[in-house]
């Protein structure tokens, strides 16, 4: 059976008024995204969800003011939307007057994910009047409880599901809230973040004054993962002009640099899988203070050193998520697809695994098995810390909702979305919480579930094989979650092939149809072609080896 399946495109998208010389490519790409017409390719400002719109808004910035020229310490979280958020937050206020601004990054190894009362005890010496959390604080219940009850105002931004009971923080900006009717569900925690600034900035005659900093809210929201709906398209691309203009933070430039990446051709892809990495491997590894300090600083030697040690975290990342992923592969050595052994819900821990890293190694499971996949490592206290990465059709938080209700007491702690969730549970407890997971998950996913597919945009006539076309889609839009890059498909014949550095297939193709033969590449695959002939799905990318530079496909699949 084929696993590449073509996106049909949406209901009435023949009629859409299309703008006019629109390429008949990005035509056919853009009928096939989540879009309700051409006026969804509008990317300016002005195409932003009005922040009139956010309700919430409005006693949010009446509590900031009330705070203006008082002590204010923002909590961040230790990822790459909560570090972007906290640098956001940290340069807008003091851009807007604040007097006294600060933030702090709990370590998650020692004092873990949220507002805790642990971390209301750490930030008690700066004396703060209002404590703001930025990308957690939702399910902060105990955190708020201490602030309030030590005489501190709390004002809660997040974007996760929030629980039924809500933190009693003075005021809470949430999209995601029941009844909230702002459009803004899909903002990642920086998205949210941007919006209050920007009505803070207006009830004070500054009202572009977050824009200074809309290259931090595209990599936060890029980082994240978060669907980029209309506006996160325009949120990331506004930030990636500004990128490109190089009028972005200099710890941002750095990082790019240390990507070796130049601004000019920075992208939603190169945010996502070169600079957010080497920004979160601050908060995996070390400290994500780091992080946020390369992200705040206005002296670009300091953003350089702190860039470099980010870099070096990096490679240190990629080394243990390497051997991380070898384990959790030998780990589940004696389990098949073939014969049906795999479990529906893949749980896996080990006793040398970084906490950090579970994630990752998620992640790498799940692409593998095409299986929602929970890892674990232990903590110093007899305890387990695991994430989770799911497929479609299994919601993470809300199976680990259903376990929590169905075992009083097995969960110490969960959170997450759809996709991605996190959790602590007492190490004697994990053969119960695979049964239980494993049952939800028979519940809830047929072996149908577990088919790889690959999406595609359909067939591209030869004509189109060329690097200009392949440079049009680059620029096209910021292609991410929820709006993926276009991929093809197509027959091709197979006139030579090699291995590179005996791990990559590179090949020499000619497209069914054509005469102009072109080059393809299928990364870490190491198996000759099977046949003369190859149906591909593929990627337009162009090779600036050669000057002037070729297209080449980048393989996905082939069959």
């Amino acid at each position: 059976m084929s696993k590449i399946e073509r996106r049909r495109p949406q209901d009435g998208a023949d009629s859409w008024h299309w703008p006019a010389g629109l390429h008949p490519v990005l035509r056919q790409v853009f009928s096939r995204r989540p879009i309700e017409g051409a006026h969804d390719l509008e990317l300016s400002l002005k195409a932003l969800t009005p922040v009139s719109r956010f309700d919430a808004l409005g006693p949010a910035v009446a509590l900031l003011l009330e705070h203006r020229h008082r002590r204010i310490v923002v909590v961040g979280d230790f990822d790459a939307d909560g570090a972007t958020s906290a640098a956001l937050a940290t340069l807008t206020l003091r851009r807007l007057g604040f007097d006294n601004v600060r933030y702090f990054i709990p370590d998650r190894f020692e004092l873990g994910y949220g507002l805790t009362p642990e971390v209301v005890e750490r930030v008690l010496p700066y004396a703060p009047t209002l404590i703001v959390t930025v990308d957690n604080g939702i399910t902060s219940h105990a955190g708020v409880d201490a602030a309030r009850e030590a005489g501190i105002d709390v004002l809660v931004t997040d974007h996760h599901l929030p629980p039924a009971v809500l933190p009693r923080a003075n005021a809470i900006v949430n999209p995601n809230l029941p009844g909230d009717t702002s459009g803004g569900r899909n903002l990642a925690g920086v998205g949210v973040l941007f919006y209050l600034l920007a009505a803070l900035g207006k009830a004070l005659g500054q009202p572009n004054a977050v824009l200074e900093h809309i290259d931090l809210v595209a990599l936060g929201t890029v980082a994240d993962l978060v669907p980029l709906d209309r506006s996160n398209r325009v949120l990331v691309e506004q930030g990636l002009r500004r990128i490109r203009a190089g009028r972005c933070r200099p710890g941002l430039a750095a990082l790019a640099r240390a990507a070796g990446v130049r601004l000019e051709d920075v992208t939603a892809t190169t945010l996502g899988y070169q600079i957010g990495p080497r920004l979160n491997a601050a908060g995996r590894l070390d400290d994500m203070s780091v992080g946020v300090r390369c992200l705040v600083t206005d002296d670009p030697d300091e953003a350089a050193a702190l860039a470099e040690r980010l870099d070096a975290l990096n490679r240190e990342r990629r080394a243990l998520e390497a051997r991380m992923k070898a384990e959790a592969i030998d780990l589940l050595g004696p389990c098949s697809e073939l014969d049906g052994s795999l479990p529906h819900v893949v749980c896996l821990a080990h006793r040398d695994w970084h906490e950090g890293l579970v994630g990752l190694v998620a992640s790498r499971i799940k692409e593998r098995y095409c299986r929602p996949t929970f890892a674990f490592a232990p903590t110093s206290d007899d305890r387990l810390k695991g994430s989770g990465r799911s497929i479609a059709g299994f919601h993470m938080r809300d199976a680990l909702t259903a376990v929590a209700a169905r075992h009083p007491g097995m969960l110490e702690r969960f959170g997450g979305h759809a996709m991605a969730a996190g959790l602590t549970l007492p190490a004697r407890a994990f053969g119960d919480f695979k049964l239980a997971i494993e049952q939800i998950g028979r519940e809830s996913l047929s072996e149908e579930s577990f088919a790889e597919r690959v999406f595609t945009d359909g067939e591209l006539s030869p004509d189109y094989l060329t690097a200009e076309v392949a440079a049009l889609l680059r620029r096209a839009a910021p292609w991410g979650q929820g709006f993926p890059e276009p991929c093809f498909d197509g027959r091709f014949e197979v006139l030579d092939y090699l291995l590179l550095k005996d791990a990559h297939l590179k090949m020499k193709v000619r497209p069914a149809g054509g005469n102009r033969p072109v080059d393809a590449i299928a990364f870490h695959c190491t198996e000759p072609p099977s046949e003369r002939e190859l149906t591909l799905a593929y990627r337009l990318d162009i090779n600036d080896y050669w000057d002037p530079p070729t297209v080449q496909l980048i393989v996905e699949h082939m069959e």
